[in-house]
């Protein structure tokens, strides 16, 4: 059930996203990590759509979070980029090609293995405590470095290493996430209220959303998309083990098979996210509507129409000023 929950989550995320970059594609550039950048896709029905499904989406990753370890749950929520893939089909009209297929099968394989070496029974090591939160901080660190790098260039590597801030910084929420989950399900609500997690997950959860507007609108989607899909699993799966305490594996096979799913898993994403008609959502234009009939040009009613000036006023005008200059002359004579 859990994972079924997550799947959709994941459908969710990938139609939001899509529909996200295409609005934020299409706002300024200078609005790079302003401010102004989000109270412009505030006023785009598009853009909101986007927000509102991709919100559905979070709302049930909220409970895959809270009721799966994140080395479970990051990879199955990375299958958005699937479909989001799926979604960009009919919105280009472009074919699939085989790396992007190739693609969809390392990923969809990468989740597989990262699930069996889960569910295998074998000696584990928990590692993880909350007086690590550090590697959050360090994780936050990192991103901060990235945007500084970003700020620098343009184009493709300002969305790529945007959008590699945001995955990381989605890998602190997602971290945050349990945390707040779990103190819900063991305390009253109102213990939210004087809890930090909380508070951290609402900024980290705001500060993501605008680097990965931002990336959105510093390039094309398949430029910001792998980088945020790959870097938040591999965040949410770090803190899950270093702070929350997730089981780690420690038999050489299990440890072999989850390093190949992290690999196929991330190289997945990188082949997906690469897709042309990811590419093309950028410049998709908005639907349009039909050709309508031209209507006349409206015009004053009943307005009288004045004759033309033609050639023969210019010798009447002339007349008039010689009569008009001997009276002026003579007014002007001195007295003797």
């Amino acid at each position: 059930m859990n994972i079924a929950i997550a799947l959709v989550a994941a459908a969710l995320t990938g139609a939001g996203l899509v529909l996200q970059q295409q609005t934020a594609a299409q706002a300024p550039t200078s609005y790079f990590l302003h401010l102004r950048l989000i109270t412009e896709l505030l006023r785009k029905r598009r853009w909101l759509v986007g927000i509102a499904i991709m919100a559905a989406g979070q709302g049930l990753s909220v409970w895959a979070i809270g009721h799966l370890p994140l080395t479970f749950a990051e990879p199955l929520l990375a299958t958005s980029l699937v479909f989001a893939l799926l979604l960009a089909i009919p919105l280009t009209g472009q074919r699939v090609r085989r790396s992007e297929l190739l693609g969809a099968v390392l990923l969809l394989a990468g989740v597989g293995a990262l699930s069996v070496s889960r569910s295998v029974s074998s000696a584990g090591v928990v590692i993880g405590s909350a007086k690590y939160w550090w590697a959050a901080a360090v994780a936050g660190g990192i991103a901060l470095l990235l945007v500084r790098a970003g700020w620098r260039r343009c184009g493709r590597q300002r969305a790529m290493l945007t959008g590699l801030a945001a995955g990381l910084v989605y890998g602190i929420s997602d971290a945050l996430t349990r945390v707040t989950v779990q103190i819900a399900a063991h305390h009253p609500l109102t213990h939210l209220l004087v809890s930090w997690p909380a508070y951290a997950l609402v900024a980290a959860s705001v500060v993501g959303l605008w680097l990965m507007e931002s990336s959105f609108n510093a390039g094309p989607l398949n430029a910001s998309l792998p980088a945020i899909t790959a870097a938040e699993p591999v965040a949410g799966i770090a803190l899950g083990v270093i702070v929350l305490g997730d089981v780690v594996r420690v038999s050489p096979g299990m440890l072999v098979l989850q390093g190949t799913g992290i690999v196929m898993l991330v190289t997945g994403v990188v082949l997906v996210a690469r897709a042309p008609m990811l590419s093309a959502l950028r410049t998709l234009p908005h639907p349009t509507l039909p050709n309508l009939p031209a209507l006349p040009h409206p015009t004053l009613p009943n307005m009288p129409v004045l004759p033309a000036l033609s050639q023969p006023v210019l010798p009447a005008a002339r007349e008039v000023l010689e009569r008009l200059t001997p009276a002026r002359t003579a007014t002007q004579t001195p007295e003797a």
